[in-house]
């Protein structure tokens, strides 16, 4: 039962960080910015929340270090916005499997011509 509730209470999260992050935060070091996922412990006092961002190493950083100065913001918005009793610490980590996954595509289209000869 407690998997369940962890489930919903991490969507309910990405999908209010993601609109709070669009439209509230006006710092202009956060580039495009996609909330792809978010891992909350059973307890629900801790939240790592995946991000991945357009752009190379230096925009990521850029970005992470302007999440990182906004999250008191963000915390206090998602409690106002999500009514629970403790909002969870905030930990912000880039996700690589999207570029990561695009890299394997890539290697699979280059041997694909290879074999077709």
């Amino acid at each position: 039962m407690a998997k369940i509730r962890t489930g919903r209470v991490g969507e309910q999260i990405k999908k209010e960080l993601s609109l709070l992050i669009q439209s509230e935060l006006k710092d202009p070091r956060i580039g495009f910015v996609t909330v792809t996922g978010v891992d909350l412990t059973n307890d629900l006092s801790q939240a790592k929340i995946y991000l991945s961002v357009l752009g190379d190493d230096e925009q990521k950083n850029n970005s992470l270090k302007a999440l990182d100065k906004a999250n008191g913001f963000l915390r206090s918005e998602l409690g106002k916005r999500i009514r629970l009793r403790h909002v969870p610490e905030l930990i912000f980590k880039i996700d690589e499997s999207i570029e990561y996954g695009s890299r394997i595509e890539k290697l699979l289209t280059e041997i694909e011509p290879k074999d077709s000869k």
